[in-house]
This record gives structure tokens, C-alpha cells and sequence, in this order.
């Protein structure tokens, strides 16, 4: 599989990676043998990015990615994230360190703050970071959900490799501000939910809903904007089907042929679904078929009023309005 240069690390990631969100067997459902088959299947197509968090299953997804890694570290980059509530100078090290007790491993490749705070000093936060990266506990920093004033505030304490947001073509609030901010500073961009929860695999429709109790994005919760999204899928899937390939392949190659953009991060829970999602890092789109992709998009979220926030929600209530609107740019 082909692979990128993150930012201006040393590290050359797939451009297709494995988000371990899933690997909370206890939330989706799937058996501990079930996702590690995936993680191993997902190594032998190529990826050698798997991304997960101490916030995931309350650190089960690290137990299980490190048991699935045991033999195979050598062939993977552990991205892992600590979490906001966390980032206290004198609770980073310990932190960091239970992640690398739960992976099962020394270091830890890229090393990401979850969600920005102003609960404590970011720029405090990262020195701390940089220090364990001297340490060689980690070997290079990034950060997720934040925008372009967050990430300057952190870069005055040390240096951040990636960003890691929300992003597909259902959500597009990176565009504005955010990508050409990474694009100008040479941030690697590692966009997750590159198929919307699902959204851009077809498997969602007016009759077939997930239960409101999966803890699913806004594009689900809003009425308004569940229907725009299933009417753009609706008018996708006959474009999918006359280039020979699946939706969902088609989606993570659109965001794949983003410039900027390094690896999009997709979740699997068995070996056929990692394989269906490497598939797409060999889709070869004519650029008419981008055009016609990029233009349902924009149709469909068109005037359509969505919080800044995929998820609505930020772990720090502190976050004041003026900062949210900076973040919809």
C-alpha cells in the first residue's frame, strides 16, 4: 500500500489506517478474536497505522490492539491519545505511561492530545510531552479536534507532526481554515470518520436507523441533516456503481485525493471489512467523478445549520462560543 510522509516526522504511514475505536468489544459487540483477526488482517493488506486512545473503552482498545500486536510491533505505528481531562503537567507521565502498559510496548509512535482544554495551560501540557519525547517514550506529538488557534497555542510549546479531525463528504468543516493551516505549516492531516459512521457505506436509509442509544454524530441526531445526507447518498451509489466499486471505497478516496490530506483513519470489526476498506486506497477516480462527488456534497450541506463540533460536544464546557465559532471557519 502506498505510503506518506506525516508532516515533517520520520514516520511514512499507509494511506489507509485502522481506527481502534471498535476494539471495545464491550460497546459494538464483537468478540476478542473477531478484532484481532481484524488488526492481523488489516497488517497483512498493507496498513501500518493503527490509532486508538486511553478514552476508548476506558483503555481497552489499547489492551487489545497491544495482544494483537504482540508478535508484530515491528510492523505497526502505534498512534494513541491522552485524554483532556488528563493533561495536568503531573498527570501526563502517568498517563502515558499506563498506555504504554496496556499496548505492551516501550514507546509510542505518535502520542496525541484528544480534545483541547482550558482547564490547564496547553502550551505547559505539551513542554511535559516533549520532555517524554526526549525520554524516547514517544516519538513524535499531534493533536485531534483542534482548530487553528488551539493548535498555534500548543505549537508555542513544542512540535505538533499531525491533526487529527473529523472529516468526509459529509463533513467538510476542515476546508475553510483548518486544512490549508496544516497544508501551510506542514501538519500531517489523519481525518477520521472518512465514511460518517456508516453514512457513506449505504447501509443507513429512511427505514433502516441505527438505535438512538449508539452513541452516533449529529448527522444522525438531526433530523434535517439525517435526510439531506441519505438523499446524497441516494445519488452517489449509482456513481459508485458505474466505476465498479463500493460507495464506501469511493468516499475514502475522495478524501484520500484531498491535498493535504496523509492517511484516513477507518474503523473495522472483521478481516472482509479491512479489506473492502484497503480496496479503496487502489480506486483509481477520473476527476469528473470527484467533481460529481464534490457537487452532491456541497448540495446536500448547503445552508444546512450543524454544530461546530461533529459530535456537539466538547469535554471542556470552558470552550466559550467565540472559540466554537472560530472552530466553524
Amino acid at each position: 500500500m502506498e505510503k506518506r510522509r506525516l508532516g515533517d516526522s520520520d514516520l511514512h504511514v499507509s494511506v489507509v489506517g485502522m481506527g481502534c475505536w471498535q476494539l471495545d468489544t464491550g460497546h459494538w459487540g464483537s468478540t476478542e478474536a473477531e478484532v484481532i483477526a481484524a488488526v492481523h488482517a488489516a497488517l497483512d493488506c498493507g496498513i501500518n497505522l493503527f490509532d486508538t486512545a486511553e478514552g476508548y473503552g476506558r483503555g481497552r482498545s489499547e489492551q487489545i490492539l497491544g495482544k494483537a500486536l504482540a508478535d508484530r510491533r515491528d510492523e505497526a505505528l502505534i498512534a494513541t491519545k491522552i485524554s483532556a481531562g488528563n493533561l495536568a503537567v503531573e498527570q501526563i507521565r502517568p498517563h502515558c505511561e499506563a498506555s504504554l502498559a496496556r499496548l505492551g510496548t516501550d514507546y509510542i509512535d505518535l502520542y496525541q492530545i484528544h480534545w483541547p482544554t482550558r482547564q490547564v495551560p496547553m502550551d505547559r501540557s505539551m513542554a511535559e510531552l516533549v520532555k517524554l519525547q526526549k525520554e524516547g517514550k514517544v516519538r513524535h506529538i499531534g493533536v485531534s479536534n483542534f482548530n487553528c488557534q488551539q493548535m498555534d497555542l500548543v505549537r508555542s510549546g513544542g512540535n505538533i507532526v499531525s491533526l487529527q479531525p473529523p472529516f468526509s463528504l459529509l463533513w467538510r468543516e476542515i476546508e475553510g481554515e483548518i486544512l490549508p493551516y496544516c497544508r501551510q505549516h506542514n501538519i500531517g492531516v489523519l481525518p477520521y470518520s472518512p465514511l460518517a459512521q456508516g453514512l457513506l457505506t449505504g447501509r443507513y436509509n429512511r427505514q433502516n436507523r441505527p438505535a438512538p442509544d449508539e452513541g452516533r454524530n449529529v448527522l444522525f441526531q438531526i433530523p434535517e441533516a439525517y435526510e439531506r445526507c441519505v438523499g446524497a447518498v441516494e445519488q452517489m451509489k449509482p456513481i459508485a456503481d458505474a466505476q465498479g466499486v463500493a460507495l464506501s471505497q469511493l468516499a475514502i478516496q475522495w478524501v484520500l485525493s484531498t491535498e493535504g490530506v496523509t492517511s484516513a483513519l477507518v474503523g473495522a470489526r472483521k478481516p472482509d471489512q479491512v479489506r473492502g476498506n484497503t480496496a479503496a486506497s487502489e480506486v483509481q477516480m477520473p476527476r469528473d467523478v470527484y467533481e460529481k462527488l464534490d457537487r452532491i456534497s456541497r448540495q446536500a450541506l448547503d445552508g444546512m445549520a450543524l454544530p461546530c463540533s461533529m459530535w456537539d460536544w466538547y469535554p471542556d464546557k470552558a470552550l466559550d462560543e467565540q472559540e466554537r465559532q472560530a472552530a466553524r471557519k
